[in-house]
C-alpha cells in the first residue's frame, strides 16, 4: 500500500450541484487516499443552495465551495489530476482541456437535480436522489485497490461505476 494521495476532478457545466456533491462526498469518505476537487465549463458563479442543504443534513463539509472553471485546473501550476470525472452529460459531450498528467477519465452522468421544478420539498429530494448516486458512486471508487490495478482494468472499473444504477449513460445491452 501506498501514502500517495490521488487528485480527482469532478466536473460539470455549471459546478453549482452535482460536481459539489462529489467533492465533498469524496473529501470525507475518501479515507485520506484523495483530494477531490470540481469545476464546470460554464460555471454558475454561485452554488446551489439545495446543494449545500443536503450536504449539511448528511454532516458532509458544505463550506468554501465555490463556482469555478475547469480553466483552473488546466493551468501550468494547478494540482496534476489522476482521475478526472464528468458526472453530468453536456460536460461529457463538451471538449475538455488538456488535462496535465493524462489522468484516467469517465462518465459517471447523472439526473441533473438544479433544473427540477416545484415546491422545495421536490428540489430537495431531487438533491438528496442524486447525493445518494454519487455517494455510491464514490464509495465504490474509494475501495478500488487503484494500485494494483492495470490501466485497462482500472479504466474499465471506472466506466463500470458510471453505469451504475441513477445512470443517464446508456448501458451496454446484454448479447
Amino acid at each position: 500500500m501506498t501514502d500517495r494521495i490521488f487528485n480527482v476532478l469532478f466536473l460539470c457545466t455549471g459546478n453549482s450541484a452535482r460536481s459539489i456533491l462529489a467533492e465533498s462526498i469524496l473529501t470525507k469518505d475518501g479515507g485520506g487516499r484523495f483530494r477531490a476537487f470540481s469545476a464546470g465549463s460554464q460555471p454558475k458563479g454561485s452554488v446551489n443552495p439545495f446543494a449545500l442543504k443536503v450536504l449539511r443534513a448528511f454532516d458532509y463539509p458544505a463550506a468554501g465551495f465555490r463556482s469555478k472553471s475547469w480553466e483552473e485546473f488546466a493551468q501550468a501550476d494547478a494540482p496534476v489530476m489522476d482521475f478526472v470525472f464528468t458526472v453530468c452529460d453536456n460536460a461529457a459531450g463538451e471538449a475538455c482541456p488538456v488535462w496535465p498528467g493524462q489522468p484516467m477519465t469517465a462518465h459517471w452522468g447523472i439526473e441533473d437535480p438544479a433544473v427540477v421544478e416545484g415546491a422545495d420539498i421536490q428540489k430537495e429530494a431531487a438533491f438528496v436522489t442524486a447525493f445518494r448516486y454519487l455517494k455510491t458512486r464514490i464509495s465504490v471508487f474509494a475501495a478500488l485497490p487503484i494500485e494494483s490495478l492495470d490501466k485497462a482494468a482500472l479504466g474499465t472499473k471506472l466506466r463500470e461505476i458510471g453505469r451504475s444504477e441513477g445512470s443517464t449513460s446508456p448501458r451496454p445491452s446484454a448479447a
